[in-house]
């Protein structure tokens, strides 16, 4: 049997786990382009459901609207892949789900899709707390499983780093 392609994900999803676990911290997520991965590394760990609430995923622009409370003027000013649109996303998300910390995932995972402005592999990873938001921007190169993966693998490294470096209000997530 081959290798399974997720099992970094998943020891970097236990970290977040851990973390989350051991600092009463609740998760909530927000997926575009990964699809749903994010939630699904989360709910690998064993327990996790004491701390990870759920998450949306998001795929079309109506959703990001209807299901995260994104503005369309925000969509329509940025577009879907934009650092803006990735934090009204994880805003949103944190606010629906009641969670302390929600990340968010929007991107372009391709083949098709890209633009000379916004080429397959652009991609915005965001969170919110109840003291902001973080984002950060990536282009990926590789085919659009490795896009995906590596786009959550990304989510999950800004959960571990927020997790680690700083106290989030636990409780506040409304």
């Amino acid at each position: 049997m081959a290798d399974d392609p997720l099992a970094d994900l998943t020891a970097l999803a236990g970290r977040v786990g851990g973390l989350s676990a051991s600092r009463g911290v609740t998760l909530g997520t927000v997926e575009s382009c990964t699809g749903g991965l994010v939630g699904h590394l989360i709910t690998e760990i064993p327990g996790s459901s004491a701390y990870y609430l759920g998450g949306f995923v998001t795929y079309s622009d109506a959703q990001k609207r209807d299901a995260v409370g994104v503005g369309e003027d925000v969509l329509a000013a940025h577009g879907a892949v934009s650092a803006q649109v990735a934090m009204a996303m994880a805003v949103g998300g944190r606010r629906r789900t009641g969670a302390d910390l929600a990340v968010s995932v929007t991107g372009i995972a391709g083949p098709e899709g890209g633009t000379a402005q916004k080429p397959v592999g652009l991609t915005y990873v965001a969170a919110a707390t109840a003291d902001g938001t973080e984002v950060r921007r990536f282009v990926w190169d590789g085919a659009r499983s490795d896009n995906k993966r590596r786009s959550a693998g990304a989510a999950l490294e800004l959960l571990v780093d927020l997790l680690e470096r700083a106290e989030i209000a636990t409780g506040t997530g409304s």
